[in-house]
């Protein structure tokens, strides 16, 4: 348990924005044995391969190719997602107010807001470089140091905000402070150039053309509780669900008759829809090219693998918060530590059936893993996942499941050791 937990840890620290997350699989993956594939080559398949494939530097799909034709044997997937809730920096981010240096920033994803103020961040993601007459380069970037701040507001000048509550302006209120302003005050574009050249890349500010850049919480992902049951971490919604995806393919034998695939998609939060996201044609193509790589190469080769194929759509689920207990259906509410949780809504918001549960749950029975239920109450609306995207795309069984969680889209979460190593087991018997 501790050697896994401390790899998750590691996994969390490594990944500050879904551009790192991607790149920390990957590297996880190539020390496994897994081969680096280019979507415009050709690839030569063969039984038992392993390779993965990035899409926009943020998306992954791996796999392991089985040892009988997807079409006799189907595909067994997992699927999560890279990117968590967070701020992102504007294309045009300088601003000097009232001798202060700040960044103009815009919110990605349902970010609870107040849980960004008075902490230590900073910055990371991909910076674009100029190439001259070829592509522009695109290079990831960590400041991996405090540098940036969102002060609150002294409560000698909200007086009531105990009592009423905070209300954030996402335009006006969450603008950080990056400096003070003076003659030899830096550009973000010069910082960039800067760091870059500190990190062994020398570039000019003036080749920077653009930026996808993130901020984060600096301090790192811990173990607490009375007995180091809890795990503390920025981004576990889901990081947490792409660290055991990656962690299962990596451990899967080579042996095994049906092909398992791994699909860690960028853009959840914000509705998957893009190049890279659930809704774009990114795994379909990849299963197409496992596919027609092989010797059976009929035109109902795809449609057979898939009516073979079943999919784990992995994202964290909401814990009863015992302080909250009223939020939360009654007889479905997970508790942390209690294994994985099987989502259900009847209005499709997540994928999972009768048919799919029970195969969740029988899966849950052979390892001996406890598992358990959540429904969101009648008189709440329900969020959603990858599952019913993946599902509707591409016909496959699935079932939505997650491991439980409080303080979702907070800056920082919290969830169960123990959980972790309980999904991680049912992970490995999947693709086992």
């Amino acid at each position: 348990m501790s050697e896994l937990v401390s790899s998750l840890l590691s996994y969390l620290d490594a990944s500050p924005t879904a551009f790192h997350a991607a790149a920390e699989s990957a590297r996880r993956l190539r020390e496994a044995g897994f081969v680096a594939l280019q979507e415009q080559e050709i690839w030569a398949l063969e039984p038992g391969m392993r390779a993965y494939v990035l899409r926009a530097d943020s998306s992954l799909v791996a796999f392991s190719c089985g040892d009988k034709p997807p079409a006799e044997a189907g595909f067994l997937l997992i699927g999560a997602h890279t990117d968590s809730p967070n701020l992102r920096v504007k294309p045009s981010p300088d601003l000097t107010r009232y001798g202060y240096l700040q960044l103009a920033v815009e919110v990605y994803g349902a970010v609870l807001l107040s849980t960004w103020l008075d902490r230590d961040l900073s910055l990371a993601g991909r910076v674009n470089v100029s190439g001259g007459k070829s592509a522009p380069r695109s290079l990831l970037l960590d400041f991996a140091r405090p540098l940036l701040r969102i002060p609150n507001l002294a409560i000698h000048l909200s007086r009531n905000v105990n009592s009423e509550g905070l209300l954030l302006n996402a335009q006006t209120h969450l603008q950080p402070i990056l400096g003070l302003a003076s003659d030899d005050s830096h550009s973000l574009r010069e910082l960039l150039a800067a760091e870059l050249a500190a990190r062994g890349t020398p570039v000019r500010a003036e080749e920077i053309v653009a930026w996808d850049l993130a901020l984060y919480d600096v301090q790192r992902a811990a173990r607490s509780g009375a007995s180091s049951e809890f795990i503390h971490s920025a981004r576990l919604d889901n990081l947490a669900s792409c660290f055991a995806a990656t962690t299962a393919l990596t451990r899967a034998p080579r042996a095994h008759a049906a092909t398992r695939v791994i699909a860690l998609y960028d853009h959840e939060e914000v509705g998957s829809r893009s190049a890279q996201g659930a809704q774009s044609p990114f795994l379909r193509q990849v299963l197409e090219r496992i596919v027609y790589a092989g010797a059976a190469r009929s035109a109902e080769g795809f449609a057979r693998a898939l009516a073979r194929s079943f999919l784990i759509s992995a994202d964290m689920a909401h814990a009863i918060h015992p302080n909250y207990a009223d939020r939360h259906e009654p007889s479905h509410a997970p508790l942390l530590g209690g294994g994985p949780v099987i989502k259900s809504n009847v209005n499709q918001s997540y994928a999972s059936d009768g048919a799919s549960s029970a195969r969740f749950v029988e899966l849950c029975r052979r390892v001996e893993v406890p598992f358990q239920h959540y429904v969101v109450r009648s008189d709440y609306p329900c969020g959603s996942t990858i599952g019913p995207i993946t599902a509707s795309e591409l016909g496959l069984s699935t079932v939505d499941i997650g491991s439980p969680l409080l303080s979702m889209h907070s800056i920082r979460e919290q969830a169960s050791a123990q959980d972790a190593v309980l999904l991680a087991r049912v992970l490995d018997a999947f693709f086992g």
